[in-house]
């Protein structure tokens, strides 16, 4: 039996997956986020099939578009939403008003529209924000779609994270902005518990072998521990779901993308990753608000040394 066979075996069933939680603590949500060095990676189709793959497990999942302006989870889903985050920073629409429930079965909050950073939200705004995510504890696990690259906005919402998981392929320049990703992570904490996934790889030696070059250059030069969660294939059954805009893991289960997903959600759930914090989901949005007021204090300092 090949490779891809082997794989697809997995997607047969997801008998017996549950969501590893610390022993001594009570249900939380588990925050994950995803995120890339640089866009074009394919890591806004990794969350969306990655949170139905959780899905189907069981697992109550949301999907927060964290890629604000972009949104691209709700164009990879095919859904216009009436209403998107911006209502809510607005005051005009609560958040459980704006969830979506989708017939793959995940839930979405769609990107707020005029509203590129949650950094420039006002007080009142972003307690808006806070107030609405306190009515959303009823979660297994919340997808965070980030934006691209190093942005306060993209590390203000990885810091917070229970976990990370940069998306990266084999090229070069994605290797290298995906190390610069986990750098920036690093420089604002060691203790971030990191994944990898390399996508669009051409075989499963490919797929080791970038996963091996990032995980070894983190720990020689940065110190710290990447774990790979696996690779997923180049398939055209991807580019095929993008267009028509049916995730693969829905529309094409058979698939070799598909059935590297399943072994990655396999590895995922299967991981004890931990939880940041006691408050669940308003407290991981005080620590996003908390952080980028802190970065942009920092900078305004710097500004007034330079001067």
């Amino acid at each position: 039996m090949d490779q891809a066979a082997n794989l697809r075996k997995l997607t047969e069933s997801g008998a017996g997956l549950k969501l590893v939680q610390p022993q001594d603590t009570a249900k939380k949500t588990k925050i994950i986020a995803v995120a890339s060095g640089k866009g074009g990676v394919g890591k806004s189709t990794v969350s969306v099939n990655l949170a139905i793959s959780i899905a189907k497990t069981g697992l109550k999942v949301l999907i927060f578009d964290g890629d604000l302006g972009l949104a691209n989870v709700n164009v990879l889903l095919g859904i216009i939403p009436k209403y998107n985050l911006y209502h809510v920073v607005k005051g005009h629409k609560s958040l459980k008003d704006i969830v979506i429930s989708t017939p793959e079965g995940v839930d979405i909050i769609a990107g707020a529209s005029g509203y590129s950073q949650l950094a420039n939200l006002n007080e009142t705004q972003r307690n808006n924000l806070i107030k609405g995510f306190a009515e959303l504890d009823r979660y297994d696990v919340m997808i965070i779609d980030t934006g691209a690259g190093i942005s306060a906005n993209v590390i203000g919402l990885v810091m917070p994270a229970d976990e990370v998981i940069v998306v990266t392929t084999p090229e070069p320049t994605s290797i290298t902005d995906s190390y610069g990703l986990i750098k920036s992570i690093v420089s604002q904490s060691k203790d971030k518990n990191l994944k990898i996934i390399v996508n669009r790889v051409r075989s499963a030696i490919e797929g080791k072998k970038v996963a091996d070059r990032v995980i070894d250059i983190s720990g020689q030069f940065l110190e710290v521990q990447v774990e790979n969660l696996g690779f997923i294939f180049q398939d055209e059954e991807v580019e095929k779901s993008i267009r028509e805009q049916k995730p693969f893991i829905i529309g094409a289960p058979r698939s070799k993308a598909a059935a590297c997903l399943t072994r990655v959600t396999h590895t995922l759930l299967q991981t004890e990753g931990g939880y940041s914090d006691e408050e669940g989901l308003t407290g991981f949005f005080k620590k996003f608000f908390s952080f980028v007021d802190f970065k942009e204090k920092e900078m305004e300092e710097k500004m007034e040394e330079d001067n």
